[in-house]
Protein backbone atom coordinates (compact mmCIF):
# COMPACT_ATOMS: atom_id res chain seq x y z
CA UNK A 1 0.00 0.00 0.00
CA UNK A 2 1.02 3.98 -0.53
CA UNK A 3 2.21 5.14 2.48
CA UNK A 4 0.02 8.59 2.45
CA UNK A 5 2.23 11.89 3.60
CA UNK A 6 0.77 14.71 5.53
CA UNK A 7 1.41 17.63 2.91
CA UNK A 8 2.92 20.72 5.33
CA UNK A 9 4.85 18.55 7.94
CA UNK A 10 7.38 20.68 9.04
CA UNK A 11 9.98 17.74 9.75
CA UNK A 12 9.55 16.23 6.11
CA UNK A 13 10.33 20.40 4.35
CA UNK A 14 12.68 20.75 6.05
CA UNK A 15 14.38 17.10 5.09
CA UNK A 16 13.46 18.22 1.19
CA UNK A 17 14.97 22.02 1.86
CA UNK A 18 17.68 20.44 3.11
CA UNK A 19 18.72 18.07 0.09
CA UNK A 20 19.52 22.36 -1.53
CA UNK A 21 22.05 22.43 1.13
CA UNK A 22 23.79 19.25 0.55
CA UNK A 23 24.18 19.00 -3.22
CA UNK A 24 24.35 22.64 -4.17
CA UNK A 25 28.16 22.46 -2.94
CA UNK A 26 28.33 20.94 -6.15
CA UNK A 27 26.86 23.59 -7.90
CA UNK A 28 29.08 26.38 -6.59
CA UNK A 29 32.60 24.29 -5.99
CA UNK A 30 32.97 22.44 -8.94
CA UNK A 31 30.11 23.80 -11.81
CA UNK A 32 30.67 27.48 -11.07
CA UNK A 33 34.06 28.09 -8.74
CA UNK A 34 37.01 25.59 -7.93
CA UNK A 35 36.91 23.22 -10.72
CA UNK A 36 36.43 25.75 -13.60
CA UNK A 37 39.73 27.76 -12.31
CA UNK A 38 41.60 24.58 -11.41
CA UNK A 39 40.70 23.23 -14.83
CA UNK A 40 41.92 26.64 -16.75
CA UNK A 41 45.03 26.93 -14.70
CA UNK A 42 45.62 23.04 -15.68
CA UNK A 43 45.43 23.16 -18.82
CA UNK A 44 47.58 26.24 -19.86
CA UNK A 45 50.89 25.32 -21.26
CA UNK A 46 52.87 26.00 -24.04
CA UNK A 47 50.00 24.75 -26.70
CA UNK A 48 48.08 27.65 -25.80
CA UNK A 49 44.52 25.77 -24.51
CA UNK A 50 45.34 22.62 -26.31
CA UNK A 51 44.38 19.53 -24.55
CA UNK A 52 44.73 15.71 -25.04
CA UNK A 53 41.67 14.02 -24.54
CA UNK A 54 42.02 9.98 -25.34
CA UNK A 55 44.40 11.31 -27.76
CA UNK A 56 41.90 14.10 -29.33
CA UNK A 57 43.96 17.38 -29.78
CA UNK A 58 41.14 19.75 -28.40
CA UNK A 59 40.60 23.61 -27.27
CA UNK A 60 40.62 23.05 -23.50
CA UNK A 61 37.57 25.38 -22.80
CA UNK A 62 35.82 23.96 -25.91
CA UNK A 63 36.01 20.10 -24.36
CA UNK A 64 34.72 21.70 -21.66
CA UNK A 65 31.26 22.58 -22.90
CA UNK A 66 31.21 19.51 -24.94
CA UNK A 67 32.05 16.91 -21.80
CA UNK A 68 28.73 19.14 -20.20
CA UNK A 69 26.78 19.09 -23.44
CA UNK A 70 27.92 14.82 -23.23
CA UNK A 71 26.65 15.04 -19.44
CA UNK A 72 23.69 16.31 -20.18
CA UNK A 73 22.66 14.54 -22.99
CA UNK A 74 23.11 11.44 -21.18
CA UNK A 75 20.61 11.97 -18.34
CA UNK A 76 18.06 13.52 -20.68
CA UNK A 77 18.01 10.56 -22.48
CA UNK A 78 17.98 8.42 -19.09
CA UNK A 79 15.35 10.68 -16.69
CA UNK A 80 12.33 9.99 -18.35
CA UNK A 81 12.06 5.92 -18.33
CA UNK A 82 13.90 6.07 -14.61
CA UNK A 83 10.76 8.55 -13.34
CA UNK A 84 8.59 6.26 -15.27
CA UNK A 85 10.23 3.01 -13.39
CA UNK A 86 10.43 5.09 -10.22
CA UNK A 87 6.74 6.10 -10.21
CA UNK A 88 5.84 2.56 -11.20
CA UNK A 89 7.16 0.84 -8.10
CA UNK A 90 7.26 3.81 -5.53
CA UNK A 91 10.65 4.05 -5.13
CA UNK A 92 12.18 7.14 -6.49
CA UNK A 93 13.85 7.93 -2.99
CA UNK A 94 16.11 4.90 -4.05
CA UNK A 95 16.72 6.26 -7.64
CA UNK A 96 17.06 9.57 -5.79
CA UNK A 97 19.89 8.08 -3.58
CA UNK A 98 21.65 6.43 -6.54
CA UNK A 99 22.40 9.00 -8.35
CA UNK A 100 22.68 11.00 -5.07
CA UNK A 101 25.53 8.60 -4.04
CA UNK A 102 27.15 8.39 -7.75
CA UNK A 103 27.84 11.94 -7.86
CA UNK A 104 28.97 12.18 -4.64
CA UNK A 105 31.87 9.44 -5.15
CA UNK A 106 32.57 11.29 -8.43
CA UNK A 107 33.40 14.15 -6.97
CA UNK A 108 35.99 12.71 -4.05
CA UNK A 109 37.55 11.11 -7.35
CA UNK A 110 38.43 14.21 -8.73
CA UNK A 111 40.67 14.73 -5.87
CA UNK A 112 42.93 12.54 -8.14
CA UNK A 113 42.58 15.16 -11.17
CA UNK A 114 46.04 16.11 -12.69
CA UNK A 115 48.06 16.74 -15.98
CA UNK A 116 48.44 12.61 -15.93
CA UNK A 117 44.93 11.23 -15.19
CA UNK A 118 43.42 14.17 -17.22
CA UNK A 119 40.80 12.22 -20.10
CA UNK A 120 39.85 9.58 -16.83
CA UNK A 121 39.34 12.39 -14.13
CA UNK A 122 37.05 14.32 -17.06
CA UNK A 123 34.86 11.14 -17.09
CA UNK A 124 34.61 11.36 -13.75
CA UNK A 125 33.36 15.14 -14.03
CA UNK A 126 30.74 14.54 -16.24
CA UNK A 127 29.81 11.22 -14.33
CA UNK A 128 29.11 13.44 -11.16
CA UNK A 129 27.27 16.24 -13.51
CA UNK A 130 25.21 13.06 -14.31
CA UNK A 131 24.62 12.58 -10.82
CA UNK A 132 23.75 15.29 -9.18
CA UNK A 133 21.21 16.44 -12.49
CA UNK A 134 19.63 13.05 -11.51
CA UNK A 135 19.49 13.11 -8.68
CA UNK A 136 17.76 16.71 -8.64
CA UNK A 137 14.97 15.09 -11.03
CA UNK A 138 13.29 13.04 -7.99
CA UNK A 139 14.19 15.41 -5.55
CA UNK A 140 11.75 17.92 -7.42
CA UNK A 141 9.47 15.74 -7.77
CA UNK A 142 8.97 15.62 -4.14
CA UNK A 143 7.31 19.20 -3.77
CA UNK A 144 3.75 18.99 -4.82
CA UNK A 145 3.67 16.02 -2.52
CA UNK A 146 4.80 16.98 0.60
CA UNK A 147 3.36 21.10 0.88
CA UNK A 148 0.10 22.33 -0.39
CA UNK A 149 -0.03 24.73 -3.97
CA UNK A 150 -0.14 28.20 -1.86
CA UNK A 151 3.34 27.45 -0.26
CA UNK A 152 5.05 26.04 -2.93
CA UNK A 153 7.14 29.47 -4.32
CA UNK A 154 8.43 29.95 -1.15
CA UNK A 155 9.06 26.61 0.02
CA UNK A 156 11.09 26.13 -3.26
CA UNK A 157 12.92 29.84 -2.37
CA UNK A 158 13.87 28.14 1.24
CA UNK A 159 15.28 25.32 -0.16
CA UNK A 160 17.12 27.23 -2.80
CA UNK A 161 18.62 29.83 0.07
CA UNK A 162 19.78 27.03 2.34
CA UNK A 163 21.56 25.95 -0.55
CA UNK A 164 23.30 29.27 -1.55
CA UNK A 165 24.25 29.32 2.37
CA UNK A 166 25.90 26.19 2.75
CA UNK A 167 27.72 26.37 -0.63
CA UNK A 168 29.07 29.85 0.33
CA UNK A 169 30.75 28.08 3.84
CA UNK A 170 31.94 25.24 1.89
CA UNK A 171 33.51 27.14 -0.66
CA UNK A 172 35.25 29.98 1.78
CA UNK A 173 36.28 27.05 3.65
CA UNK A 174 37.84 26.44 0.04
CA UNK A 175 39.26 29.58 -0.80
CA UNK A 176 41.45 29.85 2.67
CA UNK A 177 43.13 26.58 1.70
CA UNK A 178 44.02 28.00 -1.53
CA UNK A 179 44.95 31.08 -0.32
CA UNK A 180 47.01 29.66 3.15
CA UNK A 181 48.30 26.39 2.01
CA UNK A 182 51.06 27.01 4.08
CA UNK A 183 49.18 27.38 7.18
CA UNK A 184 48.00 23.62 6.93
CA UNK A 185 51.78 22.64 5.37
CA UNK A 186 50.56 22.15 1.91
CA UNK A 187 52.71 22.67 -0.72
CA UNK A 188 51.43 21.78 -3.58
CA UNK A 189 49.93 24.28 -5.34
CA UNK A 190 46.89 22.33 -6.97
CA UNK A 191 46.61 20.09 -3.91
CA UNK A 192 44.12 22.98 -2.41
CA UNK A 193 42.00 22.83 -4.86
CA UNK A 194 42.01 18.64 -5.10
CA UNK A 195 40.94 18.55 -1.43
CA UNK A 196 38.28 21.17 -2.25
CA UNK A 197 36.44 18.90 -4.57
CA UNK A 198 36.87 15.60 -2.23
CA UNK A 199 35.53 17.59 0.69
CA UNK A 200 32.28 18.64 -1.99
CA UNK A 201 31.87 15.12 -2.26
CA UNK A 202 31.95 14.28 1.34
CA UNK A 203 29.81 17.12 2.42
CA UNK A 204 27.24 16.21 -0.76
CA UNK A 205 26.90 12.58 0.34
CA UNK A 206 26.81 13.42 4.21
CA UNK A 207 24.23 15.48 4.69
CA UNK A 208 22.07 13.79 2.31
CA UNK A 209 21.34 11.47 4.87
CA UNK A 210 19.15 13.61 7.03
CA UNK A 211 16.83 14.00 3.72
CA UNK A 212 17.11 10.58 3.22
CA UNK A 213 16.06 9.85 6.47
CA UNK A 214 12.62 11.90 6.78
CA UNK A 215 11.31 11.32 2.59
CA UNK A 216 8.69 9.63 2.18
CA UNK A 217 8.91 6.67 0.38
CA UNK A 218 5.89 6.88 -1.11
CA UNK A 219 5.38 3.41 -2.26
CA UNK A 220 3.26 2.68 -5.75
CA UNK A 221 -0.04 1.42 -5.07
CA UNK A 222 -0.47 0.23 -8.79
CA UNK A 223 -0.98 -3.98 -8.75
CA UNK A 224 2.73 -5.45 -9.82
CA UNK A 225 1.94 -7.05 -13.57
CA UNK A 226 5.25 -7.83 -15.39
CA UNK A 227 9.14 -6.19 -15.20
CA UNK A 228 10.04 -2.58 -14.21
CA UNK A 229 11.26 -1.95 -17.72
CA UNK A 230 8.17 -2.98 -19.45
CA UNK A 231 5.80 -1.16 -17.25
CA UNK A 232 8.17 1.95 -17.22
CA UNK A 233 7.61 2.48 -20.43
CA UNK A 234 3.85 2.23 -20.24
CA UNK A 235 4.41 4.58 -17.55
CA UNK A 236 5.70 7.18 -19.63
CA UNK A 237 3.11 6.58 -21.73
CA UNK A 238 0.48 7.80 -20.00
CA UNK A 239 2.46 10.51 -18.89
CA UNK A 240 2.81 11.91 -22.22
CA UNK A 241 -0.74 11.00 -22.69
CA UNK A 242 -1.70 12.84 -20.52
CA UNK A 243 0.98 16.32 -21.48
CA UNK A 244 -0.95 16.29 -24.60
CA UNK A 245 -4.12 17.70 -22.88
CA UNK A 246 -2.16 20.09 -20.88
CA UNK A 247 -1.21 23.01 -23.17
CA UNK A 248 -0.55 25.70 -20.46
CA UNK A 249 2.02 23.05 -19.09
CA UNK A 250 3.12 22.23 -22.38
CA UNK A 251 3.71 25.93 -23.39
CA UNK A 252 5.08 26.88 -19.63
CA UNK A 253 7.92 24.35 -20.49
CA UNK A 254 8.62 25.34 -23.92
CA UNK A 255 9.10 29.27 -22.12
CA UNK A 256 11.57 27.29 -19.41
CA UNK A 257 13.15 25.52 -22.14
CA UNK A 258 14.65 28.69 -24.17
CA UNK A 259 15.19 31.23 -20.78
CA UNK A 260 16.53 28.12 -18.43
CA UNK A 261 19.08 27.39 -21.22
CA UNK A 262 20.31 30.97 -21.16
CA UNK A 263 20.56 31.37 -16.96
CA UNK A 264 22.38 27.50 -16.90
CA UNK A 265 24.62 28.31 -19.29
CA UNK A 266 25.43 31.64 -18.18
CA UNK A 267 26.55 30.04 -14.45
CA UNK A 268 28.53 27.25 -16.12
CA UNK A 269 30.87 29.73 -18.58
CA UNK A 270 30.92 32.85 -16.23
CA UNK A 271 34.10 31.86 -14.22
CA UNK A 272 35.78 30.63 -17.87
CA UNK A 273 34.62 33.99 -19.39
CA UNK A 274 36.08 36.07 -16.52
CA UNK A 275 39.14 34.19 -16.88
CA UNK A 276 39.74 34.13 -20.06
CA UNK A 277 38.11 36.95 -21.63
CA UNK A 278 39.01 39.55 -19.04
CA UNK A 279 42.17 38.36 -17.21
CA UNK A 280 40.54 38.12 -13.84
CA UNK A 281 42.42 36.61 -10.87
CA UNK A 282 41.55 33.10 -9.41
CA UNK A 283 40.37 35.17 -6.07
CA UNK A 284 38.52 37.80 -7.60
CA UNK A 285 36.33 35.18 -9.53
CA UNK A 286 35.76 33.34 -6.07
CA UNK A 287 35.04 36.47 -4.37
CA UNK A 288 32.00 37.45 -7.26
CA UNK A 289 30.88 34.07 -7.16
CA UNK A 290 30.39 34.49 -3.27
CA UNK A 291 28.77 37.85 -3.90
CA UNK A 292 26.51 36.29 -6.26
CA UNK A 293 25.81 33.35 -3.94
CA UNK A 294 24.80 36.14 -0.72
CA UNK A 295 22.67 38.16 -3.36
CA UNK A 296 21.08 35.08 -4.92
CA UNK A 297 19.62 33.84 -1.20
CA UNK A 298 18.01 37.56 -1.01
CA UNK A 299 16.49 37.12 -4.78
CA UNK A 300 15.56 33.99 -4.22
CA UNK A 301 12.33 35.31 -1.38
CA UNK A 302 11.89 38.20 -3.07
CA UNK A 303 10.73 36.63 -6.65
CA UNK A 304 8.74 34.43 -4.04
CA UNK A 305 7.34 37.27 -2.58
CA UNK A 306 6.83 39.28 -5.87
CA UNK A 307 4.86 35.93 -7.52
CA UNK A 308 2.43 36.57 -4.28
CA UNK A 309 1.74 40.30 -5.46
CA UNK A 310 1.49 40.21 -9.44
CA UNK A 311 1.60 36.03 -9.98
CA UNK A 312 4.17 33.72 -11.39
CA UNK A 313 4.12 34.27 -14.99
CA UNK A 314 4.50 38.53 -14.36
CA UNK A 315 7.16 37.75 -11.93
CA UNK A 316 8.97 35.53 -14.06
CA UNK A 317 8.95 38.42 -16.91
CA UNK A 318 10.37 40.78 -15.23
CA UNK A 319 13.21 37.93 -14.14
CA UNK A 320 13.95 37.47 -17.83
CA UNK A 321 13.57 40.73 -18.85
CA UNK A 322 16.34 41.64 -16.65
CA UNK A 323 18.72 38.72 -17.52
CA UNK A 324 18.04 39.70 -21.30
CA UNK A 325 19.64 42.95 -19.85
CA UNK A 326 22.59 41.14 -18.61
CA UNK A 327 23.68 39.14 -21.29
CA UNK A 328 23.15 42.44 -23.37
CA UNK A 329 25.83 43.84 -20.57
CA UNK A 330 27.97 40.88 -20.32
CA UNK A 331 28.95 41.94 -24.12
CA UNK A 332 30.03 45.12 -24.00
CA UNK A 333 32.04 44.06 -20.42
CA UNK A 334 36.12 45.30 -20.40
CA UNK A 335 36.69 45.60 -16.82
CA UNK A 336 36.76 43.93 -13.71
CA UNK A 337 34.85 46.22 -11.57
CA UNK A 338 31.75 45.99 -14.23
CA UNK A 339 31.97 42.23 -14.36
CA UNK A 340 31.64 42.51 -10.38
CA UNK A 341 28.67 44.93 -11.10
CA UNK A 342 27.31 42.18 -13.87
CA UNK A 343 27.31 39.78 -10.87
CA UNK A 344 25.57 41.52 -8.41
CA UNK A 345 22.86 41.81 -10.60
CA UNK A 346 22.99 38.13 -11.74
CA UNK A 347 23.02 37.31 -8.53
CA UNK A 348 19.78 39.40 -7.46
CA UNK A 349 17.96 36.97 -10.37
CA UNK A 350 19.81 33.58 -10.61
CA UNK A 351 17.91 32.41 -7.54
CA UNK A 352 14.42 34.24 -8.30
CA UNK A 353 14.43 32.88 -11.78
CA UNK A 354 15.34 28.80 -10.09
CA UNK A 355 12.85 29.05 -7.52
CA UNK A 356 10.07 30.37 -8.92
CA UNK A 357 10.65 27.81 -12.35
CA UNK A 358 10.05 24.89 -10.57
CA UNK A 359 6.95 25.80 -8.09
CA UNK A 360 5.35 27.85 -11.35
CA UNK A 361 5.74 23.79 -12.98
CA UNK A 362 4.63 22.21 -9.63
CA UNK A 363 1.25 24.54 -9.97
CA UNK A 364 0.62 23.62 -13.39
CA UNK A 365 0.65 19.75 -12.96
CA UNK A 366 -3.01 17.94 -12.66
CA UNK A 367 -4.03 15.52 -9.77
CA UNK A 368 -1.54 13.12 -10.25
CA UNK A 369 0.58 10.44 -8.32
CA UNK A 370 3.13 10.52 -11.08
CA UNK A 371 5.37 13.25 -10.28
CA UNK A 372 8.61 11.75 -10.87
CA UNK A 373 7.59 11.13 -14.42
CA UNK A 374 5.90 14.78 -14.82
CA UNK A 375 9.31 16.46 -13.50
CA UNK A 376 10.83 13.92 -15.66
CA UNK A 377 9.90 16.00 -18.49
CA UNK A 378 10.72 19.44 -16.72
CA UNK A 379 14.35 18.07 -16.44
CA UNK A 380 14.52 16.97 -20.12
CA UNK A 381 13.93 20.88 -20.65
CA UNK A 382 16.59 21.78 -18.58
CA UNK A 383 19.57 19.38 -19.35
CA UNK A 384 18.39 19.68 -23.21
CA UNK A 385 18.39 23.15 -23.23
CA UNK A 386 21.16 23.26 -21.37
CA UNK A 387 23.55 21.03 -23.48
CA UNK A 388 22.78 22.91 -26.24
CA UNK A 389 23.58 25.83 -24.54
CA UNK A 390 26.84 24.65 -23.63
CA UNK A 391 26.86 22.94 -26.82
CA UNK A 392 26.37 26.77 -28.84
CA UNK A 393 28.66 28.17 -26.52
CA UNK A 394 31.34 26.13 -27.76
CA UNK A 395 30.55 25.93 -31.23
CA UNK A 396 30.54 29.93 -31.61
CA UNK A 397 33.72 30.06 -29.64
CA UNK A 398 34.89 27.61 -32.09
CA UNK A 399 34.27 29.93 -35.11
CA UNK A 400 34.75 32.99 -34.09
CA UNK A 401 37.62 32.30 -31.66
CA UNK A 402 35.96 34.64 -28.69
CA UNK A 403 33.80 33.68 -25.87
CA UNK A 404 32.26 37.35 -25.84
CA UNK A 405 30.55 36.20 -29.46
CA UNK A 406 29.00 33.03 -27.83
CA UNK A 407 26.89 35.49 -25.37
CA UNK A 408 24.50 36.96 -28.07
CA UNK A 409 23.63 33.45 -28.66
CA UNK A 410 22.13 33.62 -25.33
CA UNK A 411 20.71 36.74 -25.35
CA UNK A 412 17.97 35.05 -28.23
CA UNK A 413 17.63 32.14 -25.93
CA UNK A 414 16.25 34.71 -23.11
CA UNK A 415 14.10 36.79 -25.59
CA UNK A 416 12.32 33.32 -27.04
CA UNK A 417 11.67 32.46 -23.59
CA UNK A 418 10.34 35.67 -22.79
CA UNK A 419 7.95 35.83 -26.03
CA UNK A 420 6.35 32.53 -25.02
CA UNK A 421 5.78 33.56 -20.91
CA UNK A 422 3.52 36.53 -22.33
CA UNK A 423 1.12 34.30 -23.90
CA UNK A 424 0.74 32.39 -20.96
CA UNK A 425 -2.17 33.51 -19.08
CA UNK A 426 -4.51 31.49 -16.02
CA UNK A 427 -5.85 32.47 -13.43
CA UNK A 428 -4.06 28.76 -11.80
CA UNK A 429 -0.94 31.33 -11.62
CA UNK A 430 -2.97 34.29 -10.24
CA UNK A 431 -1.44 35.31 -6.31
CA UNK A 432 -2.12 33.44 -3.48
CA UNK A 433 -1.63 34.31 0.07
CA UNK A 434 0.34 31.48 1.42
CA UNK A 435 0.57 30.04 4.55
CA UNK A 436 3.45 29.95 7.26
CA UNK A 437 6.01 27.16 5.97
Amino acid sequence: MMQTTKKNDPKVMRAWCFYDWANSVYSLVITTAIFPIYYVALTKGNRGDLVSFFGLEISASVLYSYALTGAFLTIAFLSPLLTAIADYGGNKKNFMRFFCYMGSTACMGLFFFTQETFSISLLLFMVAAIGFSGSIVFYNSYLPEIATEENFDKLSARGFSLGYIGSMILLIISLALVLFPGVVGIEDEGLPARISFLMTGLWWFGFAQYSFAYLPNNRSPKEKEGGYLLNGFRELGKVLGMLKDLPLLKRFLMAFFFYNMGVQTVMYVASLFGSKELNLPDTALITVLLIIQAVAIGGAYFFAWLSGRVGNTMALMWAVIVWVGITIGAYFVTTGNQYYVLAFVVGAVMGGVQSLSRSTYSKLLPETTDHASFFSFYDICDKVGLALGTLSFGITEQIFGSMRNSILTLLVFFVLGLIILFSIRTRKLAPVPATVV
